[in-house]
């Protein structure tokens, strides 16, 4: 190949890369070339081993399909720096991906450029993460990743889910988005069963199986999928109900506690009303810790039964 078909083919690639399928006419269009241009420089990239699938027409359509062997990724420098950070973080909230992201991690590190290599060390030595718990509920990234190709395609799935009760039933949704809270993952879909949007916890998703169906895509509510995410979260049902009222304004617990996002609301001027309630008493004891004001706590038994005892263990080990 000539330099500058090279660099035309690696371009090729790299678009096929970024979408599920390309219209020839729109491939020729981004490359400045001709639609039979297109087609040449597919058949090259099937010669170098790149499954590529192809569909009848004058425009003809392009994928890259599935095959034995991963095909190499074409990174711009911003890229490569972003998946080794997130490689660096990558257990947080998923199941048995700790050892897998650091055998990958050091593939990568293998390959990258000097100039790059020095700031992803940089960028490592400056994170750091606390670990509040470790046997939280945690996704399977197989289904992180399958949800996420959904999101991105707008394509109807199928999966069970458990039911914060037990039980399990069948669900068909339009996927739209993946938000991470704290240590979970949850799915904002519109349920085409009950027309409705609805959130689920991925730790309960399972057997996720896309239709093949694809919708147009559904706007949120507010075009703002993490803050209606947030707002769903503020006003489910929990286990346990902790309330606490603090000698502070909202907009200062805002500013100093900004994870609690919807679950703070004013009071007075000079006072807030903070919803700690949770079904997970540990997670409530950190949220009330981080407040750094005095309060008051309406809450159920088992909450502050769990947060006398806390506290015991803390003066002693203060002792």
């Amino acid at each position: 190949m000539t330099s500058d078909m090279t660099a035309r083919v690696l371009r090729l690639l790299s678009l096929l890369q970024t979408r599920r399928e390309w219209s020839g006419a729109d491939l020729a269009e981004r490359l400045s070339v001709t639609v039979r241009t297109v087609r040449r420089d597919m058949d090259r990239l099937r010669e170098l081993g790149y499954p590529v699938d192809s569909a009848r027409g004058h425009a003809g359509g392009y994928r890259l399909a599935p095959g034995s062997d991963l095909p190499p990724l074409l990174l711009d420098d911003d890229e490569a720096v972003a998946i080794a950070v997130a490689l660096r973080t990558a257990a947080g909230g998923l199941t048995g991906i700790e050892e897998t992201a650091l055998r990958a991690l050091a593939k990568l590190e293998q390959v990258l450029p000097r100039r790059l290599r020095g700031q992803v060390t940089a960028l490592q030595t400056s994170l750091a993460d606390i670990g509040w718990e470790n046997r939280g509920p945690r996704a399977d990234p197989a289904h992180l990743a399958a949800l996420a190709v959904a999101c991105r395609d707008h394509e109807i799935v199928g999966f069970d889910y458990t039911t914060r009760h037990g039980g399990t039933a069948a669900r068909r949704v339009e996927p739209c988005h993946l938000v991470a809270s704290g240590s979970l993952w949850y799915l904002l879909a519109h349920d085409t069963d009950k027309d409705d949007w609805r959130l689920y916890r991925l730790d309960r998703i399972s057997h996720p199986t896309p239709t093949g169906r694809r919708v147009p895509p559904r706007p949120v509510p507010g075009d703002d999928p993490a803050a209606f995410v947030a707002a769903r979260l503020s006003a489910a049902p929990t286990r346990y109900r902790a309330i606490a009222t603090v000698q502070a304004p909202a907009e200062h617990l805002r500013t100093h506690t900004p994870g609690l996002a919807t679950r703070i609301s004013p009071l007075t001027e000079h006072t807030c009303r903070v919803d700690a309630s949770d079904d997970h008493l540990p997670r409530i004891a950190r949220t009330l810790a981080g407040l750094d004001t005095d309060y008051s706590l309406d809450a159920d038994r088992e909450v502050l039964d769990h947060l006398r005892d806390a506290a015991r263990r803390m003066l002693r080990g203060a002792g």
